[in-house]
């Protein structure tokens, strides 16, 4: 296993993200409203993601 590495595309995954966005992204389909808003809120549920299961693996 490599640590930070994503084994589907070989891409390195930045510190601080579980699932980055160019990954989620297809899953969406074709986005009709402002694609930015759905990235946003995707990078910050992702950022909890990441901090609560952080904060998890360190008690």
């Amino acid at each position: 296993m490599s640590l930070g590495k994503d084994k589907k595309q070989n891409t390195v995954v930045p510190p601080g993200v579980c699932l980055p966005w160019e990954e989620k992204r297809p899953d969406f389909g074709e986005i009709l409203g402002k694609e930015e808003i759905i990235k946003s809120e995707w990078e910050n549920l992702d950022a909890f993601a990441y901090i609560y299961l952080w904060w998890w693996v360190q008690r």
